[in-house]
C-alpha cells in the first residue's frame, strides 16, 4: 500500500487532482458568498486560506513531482494546510455548537502585517459582518464547518499516508534486453 502512495506522489496527475479538489472547494466557498449571498466569518476566511494552501501545494507538486526538493516542499505545505485547516474547522464547529459570549472569534482577521491577505485579496479573504457562532447553511444536518472537518480530515489522512510512503525504498527498475 505504501508503494502505491509513493508512486502517486511521483505522479503529476495526483498533484493536479489535489489542486483541482482544492480549487473546487475554494470555488464552492465563493459561490456561497457571491451567488447565495452568505457572508463569510473570520473563521471561514482562515479556512479559505488553508484551502488555498492545499491548492498551492498541488500546483507546486505538479511542477516537478520527481524532484525530491519540490515534492517534499509540496508535501510539507500540504500537511501544514490540511492540519491547520482541520484544527480551524474543529474550533469553528465549537463556536457554532457551544455559542456563548466568551467563546467567539475575532471581529477582523489577524493576518501578519507582512501578509495582509484581507487587504490584498478582499474579494476572497475579507470577512462579512457575521459572527462565527451563526450557522447560515446546512446540508444533511451538518453545517459548513462540520463538512470542512470531513474534507480536511481526508486531506490530513492522505497527507499522513503520502508522508509515510516517502520513507519506503523504491524498487529499482531493471530493464532487461532479453525480456
Amino acid at each position: 500500500m505504501l508503494t502505491y502512495f509513493k508512486e502517486l506522489s511521483l505522479n503529476r496527475t495526483a498533484w493536479i487532482l489535489l489542486a483541482i479538489i482544492a480549487l473546487l472547494l475554494e470555488s464552492t466557498g465563493l459561490y456561497f458568498q457571491y451567488v447565495m449571498g452568505l457572508q463569510p466569518c473570520v473563521m471561514c476566511v482562515y479556512e479559505r486560506l488553508a484551502i488555498s494552501g492545499l491548492l498551492l501545494s498541488g500546483i507546486i507538486g505538479a511542477i516537478s513531482p520527481r524532484l525530491k526538493l519540490t515534492r517534499y516542499f509540496a508535501i510539507l505545505l500540504w500537511g501544514y494546510s490540511a492540519i491547520k485547516g482541520l484544527l480551524l474547522a474543529i474550533r469553528h464547529t465549537d463556536y457554532q455548537l457551544n455559542p456563548s459570549p466568551w467563546n467567539q472569534c475575532e471581529f477582523k482577521p489577524d493576518f501578519p502585517q507582512t501578509m495582509p491577505f484581507d487587504q490584498w485579496f478582499p474579494q476572497i479573504f475579507a470577512p462579512g459582518p457575521v459572527n462565527c457562532s451563526q450557522s447560515q447553511w446546512e446540508m444533511l444536518g451538518w453545517g459548513m464547518p462540520q463538512w470542512l472537518i470531513l474534507a480536511f480530515g481526508c486531506f490530513t489522512l492522505s497527507f499522513v499516508l503520502v508522508l509515510i510512503s516517502q520513507f519506503k525504498k523504491s524498487r529499482p527498475q531493471y530493464r532487461s534486453v532479453f525480456r
